[in-house]
């Protein structure tokens, strides 16, 4: 990684707890650039407004999520684990940091406003993943689709929409992480062969 990468990705990472303790709108560059150790006129030569701070770290913070999102599903191993890993991935990356804030709401509300094209763009490369991982074990005979009726871009669009109320009910408790266990458990239980499950 370069020097100026490196330094760009060391203001994204102080921002982060800046942005999830004060909220968008109360965060200054001044809070971040005093958690990140620089000044101030450092800050804005890297960003020329929070707002441009802002979305380049959802750029960053999405592009790890998904490279890390990516390499789970490529392992090798049942699919339902995988898809669980997966989606833990996904919600440690991009839910975790601003869900368990106070100010969870206008963080995401902020993301969108900053970032939407981001945030459905990883969403839909989510679904795509997914549905490849679950056609790859439909093929290889791991999982049977055929009583569901389902395709396998179905059944990804569906996990996609659990993770969403998922993330909607996030709580910092770990509470989240047994709605995704009950998820896999009725996916295990309606699509794998009872001798796999």
């Amino acid at each position: 990684m370069k020097d100026e990468d490196r330094k760009l990705a060391h203001i994204l990472d102080s921002a982060l707890p800046v942005f999830a303790r004060y909220g968008f709108q109360k965060t200054t560059m001044a809070d971040i650039a005093r958690t990140a150790g620089i000044s101030r006129a450092s800050l804005y030569l890297a960003f020329n407004s929070k707002e441009e701070l802002f979305r380049a770290g959802s750029v960053r913070a999405h592009r790890l999520t998904m490279a890390e999102v990516e390499a789970v599903l490529d392992r090798v191993g049942d699919v339902i684990d995988r898809i669980a890993a997966a989606i833990s991935a996904f919600q440690e990356g991009l839910i975790a940091p601003f869900g368990k804030s106070e100010n969870a709401k206008e963080l995401f509300d902020a993301n969108m406003e900053l970032a939407e094209d981001i945030t459905i763009a990883a969403r839909s490369k989510l679904i795509s993943l997914l549905s490849e991982a679950v056609e790859d074990a439909q093929d290889r005979g791991e999982i049977d689709l055929a009583a569901s009726g389902a395709r396998p871009a179905d059944l990804a669009a569906l996990i996609a929409a659990a993770m969403d109320g998922i993330k909607h009910n996030f709580r910092a408790d770990g509470s989240s992480d047994d709605s995704i266990r009950l998820l896999m458990r009725v996916l295990r239980l309606a699509l794998m062969p009872e001798s796999r499950r």
